[in-house]
C-alpha cells in the first residue's frame, strides 16, 4: 500500500478559504527527478495568483514550487544527488505538502551552515533579486535605483545585494516598522508610497533614478515611470496590488525614451550553468554573512489559508514559510 501524506489543495479558484487539507499518495520520482521530504515550504504571490485563477491552473490544485528538505528517493537517470542530501528549489511541484517532486536539474545542494528555514526562504526571492540586479539591469557602483516594498522578501534582498555592489538605493514602505527593516538592510533613503516619485527625485538631486524594481504593480506603476531618468528602465516583476493596465508605448517616449520590461524567473535560468551561478552567489553571500534572509512569519501546513491572508493583506515582512 502506498504511503500517504498530507497536502493543502484548492478545489476551485477563490479566496484563501478554498485552501483545504487533503490526503494523497506520496509520489514516486520519474526520470531525472527527486522526491524531497520538505522541512519548509515557501509561500509566494505566484501561489496566490494560481489559487485565484489569475494564472490558469487545473483544479484541484496543490500550490507551491519552493521548498527545502532532504532527498527521500532518486529517480532514474539522476546524477549528483543521493538519498539524504539537503536540497532547495524554486522550481518544484506541489510543494504545499510533506513530500514533493523536484526536477534534479532544478535542485540546488544546500551548503553546511545554512539552516532549513533559510534554505527554503532564499530560492525564489533570492533568484529574483539576483537576476534583476545582474541581468535585467546590471547594477554597479553609483547606480541609482528605487525598490518598492523594501521590507518584503525580494525588497530586503535587493537592498542588501544592491548596496554590496555600491548602488544608491531608495525604497518605499508602508509602515514605520517596515521602514526600520529597510533601513537596517542598508537603504539610503526610505519613503512612503504617497508621492514617492517626487520625493525620490528630490532626494536624488532633482533627477530620476536609473532603474525601478517594481513588484507591486497597479498602484505604483505610474509613479515608477515618473521616478525614472531619461532612458531609465522599469522592471515590473510582480503585481502584488493587481495587474497593470495596458501602457501606450508613446508614454515611454514622452517620459524620456524609457524602457519597460516584465521579466520572469524562468527566462533567467535557461542553462544549468546559469542556475548554478545564481545559487552559488546567493548561498555564498549567506554563508559568508553578507546576506541576511529574513523569515517574517511561519505557519503550519494546515494554516496555509492564513498564510495567504497575511501575505495578501501586506501584514508580513521578509519571507513567509509553511512547516510541518
Amino acid at each position: 500500500m502506498a504511503e500517504r501524506m498530507q497536502v493543502v489543495q484548492a478545489s476551485r479558484a477563490g479566496g484563501p478559504e478554498v485552501l483545504e487539507v487533503a490526503e494523497r499518495d506520496v509520489p514516486e520520482p520519474g526520470e531525472g527527478e527527486l522526491l524531497v521530504e520538505l522541512a519548509a515550504t515557501g509561500v509566494n504571490f505566484v501561489d496566490v495568483y494560481r489559487r485565484t485563477g489569475t494564472y490558469p491552473v487545473a483544479f484541484p490544485h496543490v500550490p507551491g514550487t519552493e521548498g527545502a528538505g532532504r532527498v527521500a528517493a532518486v529517480g532514474p537517470g539522476v546524477a549528483g544527488f543521493a538519498v539524504g542530501d539537503r536540497v532547495a528549489t524554486a522550481e518544484g511541484r506541489e510543494t504545499y505538502a510533506r513530500f514533493a517532486i523536484v526536477p534534479a536539474a532544478a535542485a540546488a545542494h544546500v551548503p553546511d551552515g545554512v539552516d532549513d528555514e533559510t534554505a527554503a526562504a532564499l530560492p525564489l526571492q533570492g533568484l529574483t533579486a539576483h537576476y534583476l540586479l545582474t541581468s535585467v539591469h546590471p547594477v554597479e557602483a553609483g547606480t541609482t535605483l528605487l525598490v518598492h516594498a523594501g521590507a518584503g522578501g525580494v525588497g530586503l534582498l535587493l537592498i542588501q545585494l544592491a548596496k554590496a555592489r555600491g548602488a544608491i538605493v531608495f525604497t518605499t514602505v508602508g509602515s514605520d516598522a517596515k521602514r526600520d527593516l529597510a533601513q537596517a538592510a542598508g537603504a539610503d533613503a526610505v519613503v512612503e508610497y504617497d508621492g514617492f516619485a517626487d520625493r525620490v527625485r528630490s532626494l536624488n538631486g532633482g533627477n530620476g533614478v536609473d532603474v525601478v524594481y517594481d513588484g507591486v504593480g497597479a498602484t505604483t506603476v505610474d509613479g515608477s515611470l515618473a521616478s525614472l531618468r531619461p532612458r531609465g528602465l522599469l522592471a515590473l516583476f510582480g503585481a502584488a496590488s493587481g495587474p497593470v493596465p495596458p501602457i501606450d508605448p508613446t508614454r515611454l517616449m514622452r517620459g524620456g525614451s524609457l524602457v519597460l520590461t516584465r521579466p520572469t524567473m524562468g527566462d533567467f535560468l535557461q542553462t544549468p550553468e546559469e542556475r548554478a551561478w545564481r545559487y552559488r552567489e546567493l548561498f555564498g553571500a549567506v554563508t559568508e554573512g553578507r546576506l541576511d534572509v529574513r523569515v517574517g512569519a511561519t505557519f503550519v501546513l494546515p494554516d496555509a489559508g492564513e498564510a495567504h491572508r497575511a501575505l495578501e493583506g501586506r501584514r508580513t515582512t521578509g519571507k513567509v514559510l509553511l512547516e510541518g
